[in-house]
């Protein structure tokens, strides 16, 4: 097998008709100030600074017998190389760069600049790799070939070649059709290139400034829009965007819209944004199409339509674009601008998660645990969680922490959900914060503490999050953590409660019904209860029954407390099951039905509720819908007894009395009674 070297003399020897042609083609050009000797000759390192790169400098044949050294070359290569190959790569770099750019009295000749850009790889120069790979990647001289693009900016990257490691870190952040997206390695790109520093984008920057190149002026700017290589400076990105963009680049332009519909780097003009979108999507831009879908979808600089985002959605998608793959998802998966269809919605997620679209792979994640539109697979969800969750993706960090709280997909394991529910935090995630405060108040996963606890619903609470505010609310309700402060409770309670969150109205509902921390008002009682019950809350349904039963904040109407009653205890609440059988043995509000109420007065009891455990026992004890069971009935007031149930407790006693009288067992009553006795509790 032939070694490099013999590969690439074979190379050489090959290509010797190519080259010839190229030479005779762009004979090098005398400049004003030059002999015709010194326009055949090679300059010296010395001449080539800042001003080789004027057109008035001399050019060079590709075979004269000094080497070229460019300002910008660094070559890393790590196979040993003949002096002589290294120079005609170099060579090749070199005229490469001047047909590209037009440099030293050269016209532009992009096809040709790539040919002599690829003849340089081929002799391992480092630089001309990350310059073929722009070409690739912005269809210089060649058609746009993402792929190809991507392949060689990693073997340059690899290298330490800085013009790769700046597009490697913007596209494994953003993708670009056919390019995965990969947020952890974007963000180790980015580190080694901020490592070597602006010396890095040489190549770049001589481009964008002297030979006012748009591709590298766009390049450039998202240099500075990330701070990749260089300083965050949204005006320096805003500036070179512009200066890309009023040449036509079409990316240029794109981004150019993005910074005035973001106030990035300039004021915000959302209908400048809008303009500039538009005329990038002229050329087929599909950042540029997302965006404009974006625009119609949440009125941006248009008027608000749905049916327009996803038209947009839907063009940009289909050229590969993950983002509108992702938006286009969301709109089936909501109906929003199109018919709803979850299969569909589940199918373009999956298109975009392929991709590596973090969003995308939390929604996926999403699907497969809840079944919409793919069989419900926790498995599956679990693993595009964690896909989303090492890009950084704060939600999906927060879902796989609830997967491993909760045994869903994974094992159960609480320290790890904590684990995850930090990292989340870490990234300002809401969601996080709330459930990390949960985790300290009930030692799930960590050490139970409820200082923390309320420091983390603290977090959360403040930035609007209204399930946050409801646990800190109970916090200060019930002195968890923190003292017992009925006002502050009210307040939290009410900020939750107008956020729509049904447990926050419910509980508001009960401060005013009981002047917990604010005055008592039954009216607003049953009007918060109302909103509660709304949202079909079992516990409001009950107290909005219990209410109208008692003439609590509304005339009293035995017909609608039993309406909410039912519709509690179709949601298997005890409480509402329990007064249910009530109306149906004493016939209030609805027909008397002992039997179907002692149905009820079961379900409540075999829940633990105290009233229901006793109901039962006494409908046993009387007979009243059931059979006559003195034993079970005793077993429940025994159990209502234990509970703290005082007339269950005085009833016990009487029922024993009672056995123990009709058994002719006077002699041992005492006894059997205050056995029994022994598995009750105190008198409440």
């Amino acid at each position: 097998m032939a070694g490099p070297l013999t590969m690439s003399a074979q190379f050489l020897h090959r290509s010797r008709s190519v080259i010839s042609k190229l030479n005779k083609k762009y004979r090098p050009l005398a400049s004003s100030s030059s002999s015709s000797t010194a326009a055949s000759s090679l300059a010296s390192p010395d001449d080539l600074d800042s001003s080789s790169l004027s057109p008035d400098s001399s050019s060079f044949s590709i075979f004269s017998s000094s080497p070229v050294l460019s300002s910008t070359s660094t070559s890393l290569s790590t196979t040993p190389q003949d002096p002589r190959e290294a120079e005609r790569a170099q060579q090749f770099f070199h005229l490469g760069q001047q047909l590209l750019f037009g440099r030293q009295g050269h016209s532009k000749d992009e096809p040709a600049a790539v040919e002599y850009y690829r003849m340089a790889v081929k002799t391992g120069h480092l630089e001309a790799q990350g310059a073929l790979a722009f070409c690739y990647e912005f269809g210089l001289g060649i058609d746009p070939d993402f792929v190809e693009a991507e392949r060689l900016y990693i073997l340059a990257a690899e290298r330490g070649n800085g013009l790769a490691m700046s597009r490697l870190a913007f596209l494994r952040k953003y993708g670009r059709p056919s390019v995965k997206i990969d947020r952890i390695e974007s963000e180790r790109w980015q580190q080694k290139i901020n490592e070597q520093g602006p010396s890095a984008l040489t190549w770049l920057m001589e481009a964008a400034s002297v030979d006012n190149h748009d591709c590298c002026q766009y390049a450039l700017g998202v240099c500075y829009h990330d701070g990749v290589g260089v300083e965050k400076d949204a005006a320096q990105a805003f500036l070179w965007y512009q200066k890309s963009a009023e040449q036509g680049n079409a990316r240029g332009q794109g981004i150019l819209g993005y910074c005035f519909g973001e106030g990035f780097g300039v004021e915000r003009d959302r209908k400048k944004a809008m303009h500039w979108y538009r005329i990038a999507a002229e050329q087929g831009e599909s950042v540029a199409l997302y965006n404009i879908g974006y625009c119609y979808e949440d009125g941006l600089g248009v008027e608000r339509n749905p049916f327009e985002a996803v038209k947009w959605y839907r063009r940009s998608a289909e050229l590969g674009n993950a983002f509108a793959q992702n938006s286009l998802g969301y709109c089936y998966e909501d109906g929003v601008g199109v018919e709803q269809n979850l299969e569909l919605a589940a199918t373009w997620y999956t298109k975009s998660a392929e991709q590596g679209y973090p969003w995308a792979e939390c929604n996926l994640g999403y699907c497969n645990q809840n079944g919409i539109g793919v069989p419900k697979d926790d498995a599956k969800g679990a693993y595009w969680y964690r896909k989303a969750a090492y890009q950084g993706h704060a939600r999906a960090q927060h879902n796989l922490g609830f997967c491993y709280q909760n045994g869903i997909g994974v094992t159960k394991d609480p320290v790890e959900a904590v684990k995850w529910y930090m990292k989340s935090a870490e990234r300002g995630n809401i969601f996080a914060f709330h459930s990390l405060g949960y985790c300290y108040q009930n030692g799930i996963g960590v050490e139970q503490n409820l200082t923390e606890a309320v420091y983390w619903y603290y977090l959360s609470a403040e930035e609007n999050h209204a399930p946050a505010q409801l646990s800190l609310g109970y916090c200060f309700r019930n002195g968890v953590g923190v003292p017992k402060e009925p006002k502050e409770a009210v307040k939290w309670f009410y900020r939750s409660a107008i956020q729509g969150n049904a447990l926050a109205q419910n509980s508001l509902g009960f401060c005013y019904e009981e002047g917990l921390g604010v005055e008592k008002n039954r009216e607003k009682a049953v009007f918060w209860y109302q909103k509660s019950a709304d949202q079909n809350n079992p516990w409001a349904q009950c107290n909005l029954g219990f209410c109208y039963a008692n003439e609590i904040g509304v005339p009293q109407n035995h017909e609608m407390a039993v309406k909410f009653y039912k519709l509690a205890a179709a949601q298997n609440h005890a409480r509402a099951q329990d007064k249910l059988g009530v109306c149906l043995q004493l016939g209030q509000g609805i027909a008397q039905d002992v039997k179907l109420a002692v149905h009820y007065f079961r379900l409540a009891a075999e829940q633990g509720h105290l009233a229901g455990q006793y109901h039962l026992a006494n409908a046993l004890e009387k007979g009243l819908g059931c059979e006559v069971d003195l034993e079970e009935a005793s077993t429940w007031f025994e159990r209502a007894a234990a509970n703290g149930c005082r007339t269950s407790h005085e009833r016990l006693q009487r029922l024993l009395a009672r056995a123990c009288l009709e058994s002719g067992l006077e002699s041992s009553y005492n006894g059997l009674y205050m056995g029994a006795l022994g598995h009750c509790a105190p008198a409440a």
